[in-house]
């Protein structure tokens, strides 16, 4: 114990004046930038609208965008869910089941004309 004292004391004996020295080259710190302009408000109407229906027990959601249909799920109460997807805009739905295999490849739409 008393050699651990010992060799802590030579240690902070020797490392004090390299700590004391102060530096000459130091540089003033650069301004501080000015903060990020505000955002602009957040618009709903990008959002999807969900709407739920029950009918007999079956659970629909049909989900919108700007008022268009693009997609709904239908949950039987007795059953497995499966998914009504509109991909080219055309209001013709085809079927995509829960763990389908086949690959949904994102489309969106740019623009509009």
């Amino acid at each position: 114990m008393r050699r651990t004292h010992a060799i802590l004391a030579v240690l902070a004996l020797v490392a004090a004046p390299a700590l004391a020295q102060e530096r000459t080259d130091l540089q003033p710190l650069p301004a501080i930038p000015p903060p990020p302009p505000e955002m602009a408000p957040f618009d709903e109407s990008l959002e999807p609208v969900v709407t739920i229906k029950k009918r007999e027990g079956d659970t629909i959601e049909e989900h919108r965008i700007n008022g268009k249909l693009y997609k709904i799920v239908v949950t039987p109460e007795h059953g497995v869910p499966y998914t009504l997807i509109d991909r080219e805009g055309d209001g013709n739905f085809t079927q995509s089941s829960m763990g389908s295999p086949t690959l949904s490849v994102p489309m969106w739409v740019i623009g509009t004309f």
